[in-house]
């Protein structure tokens, strides 16, 4: 496969660094070929301003969809982002790595995302009949995608009934919000917890179950989210009432809600 790997840390001799590292050393064993996106590395421009589309920004008011959308089409868009958006049309599969900050990612990938998903690639992407393609459907179709993140909270804590709530659902916007939205099909997270205080022990522990999951990228079933033409969901994109009738919430847009 080709693999794009995403990564958002500023140190490169973190944890993150080293999983990173190890990472990247073990798709190429496994015969993929590799290309990253080093963010901090790179000194990512994080901020969408007129400047991402061109003469197509003008003077006038900046509509940033609209504007994007025209500059994407018309080849105006900032070579930065054609660069990445180059990146994501060669890959067959993305990996996308940060510490959770604030529930969330750092702002430098957050501003990755809004600057290299312009309308017209991540999204306002329509079929020929006029549907809208997003939540199972888009541009990004075909493609994986695995979040790899470290976190300070322990294991427990990120459960079920943890303070921090369910890592499922604090991914939920990247996972079903952006990776999912653009078509992709994503994969169950590999998740490093206690991050700040990982024994050599843990660390091992860590390098393996990121090998093993790296070593099924291409096998590994993705998360069972529900397409939004599957027919689950009405014209005001609402579940249907014979769709898991008794759930509400995240967990209702899996199709193991039933």
């Amino acid at each position: 496969m080709n693999v794009l790997w995403v990564f958002a840390h500023p140190e490169p001799r973190s944890l993150s660094g080293a999983l990173r590292d190890d990472g990247l050393r073990t798709l190429k064993e496994l015969g993929h070929d590799v290309r990253e996106s080093d963010l901090y590395a790179m000194k990512w421009n994080p901020v969408v301003d007129a400047a991402d589309f061109g003469a197509e920004a003008g003077d006038e008011r900046l509509v940033v969809g609209a504007t994007s959308a025209r500059a994407h089409a018309r080849g105006e868009l900032s070579p930065d982002i054609v660069a990445e958006q180059a990146k994501l049309d060669w890959a067959d599969a993305v990996v996308v790595q940060f510490p959770l900050w604030w529930y969330g990612l750092p702002a430098i990938l957050k501003g990755w995302f809004d600057r290299v998903f312009v309308k017209g690639f991540g999204y306002g992407i329509r079929a020929d009949d006029g549907r809208t393609l997003r939540y199972g459907e888009g541009r990004l179709t075909g493609k994986r995608a695995m979040v790899v993140l470290t976190a300070g909270a322990r294991e427990p804590a990120m459960g079920p009934r943890g303070v921090n709530g369910s890592l499922n659902e604090v991914l939920f916007p990247l996972h079903h919000g952006t990776l999912f939205y653009t078509g992709m099909s994503v994969l169950p997270p590999v998740a490093v917890y206690g991050a700040d205080r990982v024994s050599d022990e843990q660390f091992a522990e860590a390098r393996g179950l990121l090998r093993a999951r790296l070593s099924t990228l291409e096998t590994e079933q993705p998360i069972p989210f529900r397409p939004q033409n599957s027919g689950d969901y009405d014209e005001d994109l609402v579940l249907r009432p014979d769709r898991a009738p008794d759930a509400t919430g995240l967990g209702a847009h899996l199709t193991n809600a039933e």
